[in-house]
């Protein structure tokens, strides 16, 4: 067959082929609608990608932002074959995180959030169940206590006042850049990790970059395994050194005191030596990336936007009004998204939504 046969028989099937596609994504975008489900609206989609493409030339949170502008507080998307729910607004973020917390407690387990959590068993990815609520109370009744938390206030003074002695030497060296947002992360990491293991970590630059790339890179992983075997190794180590005697309660830290807990074994699961890793790398990551991330952003924006810091010192609100509910159905599997960036950065007019 010569060259131009073929390219006929190409374009004779091109029709065939459009009309597969077109049905393929007809059947598959819109089938869900035709089996019963009200879906919030969304934008239109693609086979195969979906909706990933109305992401492209921005920050997710930024195309997510601007999609609800066009679509609604309450939005629907497919990234690929994964459905997707995002929540745009105070109202649409109640609806999951309180009014249906308990349907939308768990959260999605991707591949390296299984490795780097022991397949769920730590707080932040644990399926919610009895697990997850023995954990909780740990956590509410031990960890994070009111009396715990007051306990390090003296570590936490004594990391504020190094974190201003060092702006302060920057500023007297005749810098003339101040890294705060380094400042401030390595503030956040040697509190949290003094509260957590009872000592700073030597190379705290190093454990940024671990807790900044673990949910990531593969390579962060066994380094970062190391990391916290030697952590509960030195622990049990110190606790053996001391021949059995119990130690203060206000004097441990928090590895100290989930060894504690493990020793008693008063608990409906017991604590496995897993399970005490998993929790201390989401103190550890949740303690550090959050806070830090959170101090930074603030920062920022308030030095950028001094009508802002205004706003938020006279801190004033007015009480919402409600509009007529409207209601959706939400399919069994699917990812919740709340943008908190575009809940924080759009003043939405008030309203009120129910699945």
């Amino acid at each position: 067959m010569d060259n131009g046969a073929y390219y006929y028989c190409l374009l004779a099937l091109l029709p065939l082929l459009c009309f597969i596609v077109v049905k393929f994504w007809w059947r598959t975008s819109l089938g869900s609608r035709s089996h019963g489900l009200r879906l919030p609206p969304g934008p239109w989609q693609l086979p195969i990608i979906r909706s990933i493409h109305h992401l492209r030339g921005s920050l997710v949170h930024r195309a997510l932002r601007d999609l609800s502008l066009r679509h609604g507080p309450l939005m629907f998307l497919k990234f690929g074959e994964v459905p997707v729910v995002v929540a745009s607004t105070p109202d649409a973020a109640k609806v999951f995180m309180k009014t249906h917390d308990a349907i939308f407690a768990t959260r999605p387990m991707t591949l390296n959030a299984s490795v780097f959590t022991k397949d769920g068993l730590g707080i932040v990815l644990a399926p919610y169940g009895d697990h997850w609520r023995q954990l909780r109370k740990i956590c509410i009744m031990e960890l994070l206590s009111a009396r715990r938390v007051r306990s390090f206030a003296p570590v936490r003074e004594e990391e504020a006042v190094w974190l201003v002695q060092a702006v302060v030497d920057s500023a007297a060296a005749m810098a003339p850049l101040v890294d705060l947002s380094k400042l401030v992360a390595v503030y956040i990491a040697d509190a949290s990790v003094r509260a957590i293991v009872g000592r700073r970590f030597k190379e705290t630059d190093t454990l940024l970059r671990y807790v900044d790339e673990s949910v990531r890179v593969e390579d962060f992983r066994e380094s970062l395994f190391a990391f916290m075997d030697g952590v509960v190794r030195e622990h049990l180590e110190r606790k053996k050194s001391c021949g059995g005697e119990e130690e203060v309660h206000d004097q441990e830290d928090l590895v100290d005191v989930l060894l504690r807990i493990q020793q008693e074994g008063n608990l409906k699961f017991p604590l496995t030596m897993s399970i005490i890793e998993a929790v201390i790398f989401d103190l550890i990551a949740g303690g550090i990336e959050t806070a830090a991330s959170t101090l930074q952003w603030a920062t920022a924006e308030l030095m950028r936007n001094p009508a802002a810091m205004s706003k938020a010192q006279a801190e004033v609100r007015g009480m919402p009004r409600t509009q007529p509910r409207a209601r959706y159905d939400v399919p069994k599997g699917t990812m919740v998204l709340v943008n908190a960036w575009a809940i924080s950065s759009v003043e939405w007019e008030p309203t009120t939504i129910a699945c």
